[in-house]
């Protein structure tokens, strides 16, 4: 517990040296300032554009526009972002020989996985909360009579896509040592899942339905009920690419 802890602190002070913890949490912060002003002016820029003799009659506005664009933002670039940020989360120090240092010092390989996977769901959980926070002061300033529903059980379901992502990746650098690898192995993974959810028969148990109902959430087309199996999954998955990252380090020869 006592190497765990030492070890999370230097990953937290690390992330903030490297300014990964500030990339993050500035991007985050562009994306929940910009959702409700996007959805707020694009209609008034679409307009604009219109040549004489063309009209088109475009809907006003509404929050749910904001929240469509804090979902596309989040799901896309956002945990592109942070896949990109985290795919270093191993090889880096192991390319400069500090950790290997560390360990033959006595520091546990269960602590040092634990920790970088803490430190990497600790910084996600603040961008996506700082996005959400954002993106909700906004909104109703600019829709104030905008009501969601499921809205938090919704922005829940994302975040623990990202919690599920960051242990796929955490197994992928544990099995490639390598920036690269790491980043190709985590997206040929997310790839699998996005396939695997072409099967009606799967979409209720796969981890990726956490980020393509979000929408479908939000307007009450989908139920809550539904997803229930699907949390179980990635909550299960996770743990179990965790565990399998620590057995797989302490076994490894670095």
């Amino acid at each position: 517990m006592k190497n765990y802890s030492a070890f999370l602190k230097k990953e937290v002070l690390e992330y903030a040296k490297t300014y990964k913890l500030l990339i993050m949490l500035m991007v985050f912060a562009v994306f929940g300032i910009t959702n409700p002003l996007i959805a707020k002016l694009l209609p008034e820029i679409l307009g604009s554009l219109m040549t004489d003799g063309i009209t088109m009659t475009l809907p006003e506005a509404t929050a749910f526009d904001a929240w469509t664009q804090f979902f596309k933002n989040a799901t896309q670039m956002g945990l592109i972002v942070m896949a990109i940020l985290f795919s270093s989360v191993l090889s880096s120090e192991l390319s400069k020989g500090t950790l290997i240092n560390m360990l033959t010092k006595g520091l546990s390989r269960t602590a040092v996985i634990l920790s970088k996977y803490t430190c990497m769901v600790l910084v996600w959980t603040i961008s996506i909360a700082l996005c959400f926070g954002l993106t909700y002061g906004y909104t109703v300033y600019l829709f104030p009579a905008g009501e969601i529903t499921n809205l938090l059980f919704s922005t829940f379901c994302l975040w623990l896509f990202g919690v599920f992502l960051l242990a796929i990746l955490l197994l992928c650098a544990v099995l490639t040592k390598s920036t690269h690898g790491c980043l190709l192995s985590t997206g040929a993974a997310v790839v699998v899942c996005m396939l695997v959810n072409i099967m009606p028969a799967a979409h209720r148990y796969n981890p990726i339905s956490l980020t393509t109902d979000n929408l479908g959430l939000i307007t009450n087309s989908i139920e809550v009920s539904s997803l229930y199996g699907t949390i179980f999954i990635s909550c299960l998955l996770s743990l179990l690419f965790v565990v399998l990252s620590v057995l797989i380090f302490r076994k490894k020869q670095l």
